[in-house]
């Protein structure tokens, strides 16, 4: 069973259990997927769904710092379990060994010597890391680590 039929199961299951906020959160998803097969004409495959979780989930924190900062602790804890929702469909979260091995691996294959080779090494990192961690952080370290090489 792939991604997309996963998620088609979870929404029937969660509505036949009558858990309004998980269907109203997977429904989103089916949206957005639905999305962008008509806006390409092309039929998602699992790479394309989990890149379309992680974007709703980076969405989805940046609204909970735009609530936080208006006191909207409602909205904050509505934002914050669609999170949970999502985060089932991305694959295992990669640790931070992982993740430093990875930026070695990545610098050493684009041959970086300097921050000016920054792009070349996160395009490296964005195809082995995407999903499995916030490539916003895995960027600051690529940074740090080049601006320290040079």
């Amino acid at each position: 069973m792939n991604l997309k039929e996963r998620i088609g199961e979870d929404m029937k299951a969660a509505m036949r259990a009558r858990e309004a906020d998980r269907l109203s959160a997977i429904r989103m998803l089916v949206a957005a997927i639905k999305q962008k097969e008509v806006d390409e004409r092309i039929t998602v495959d699992d790479a394309q769904v989990v890149s379309i979780v992680d974007r709703l989930i980076r969405q989805r924190r940046d609204s909970i710092e735009q609530f936080e900062k208006a006191g909207r602790i409602d909205l904050v804890d509505r934002e914050k379990a669609e999170i949970e929702v999502l985060s089932a469909y991305l694959p295992q979260q990669a640790s931070a060994a992982e993740v430093a091995a990875e930026i070695d691996a990545a610098i050493a294959a684009a041959g970086a010597t300097g921050p000016q080779q920054m792009g070349k090494v996160m395009a490296v990192l964005k195809q082995r890391l995407a999903g499995r961690t916030d490539l916003a952080a895995v960027s600051a370290q690529v940074k740090a680590r080049l601006a320290a090489g040079s």
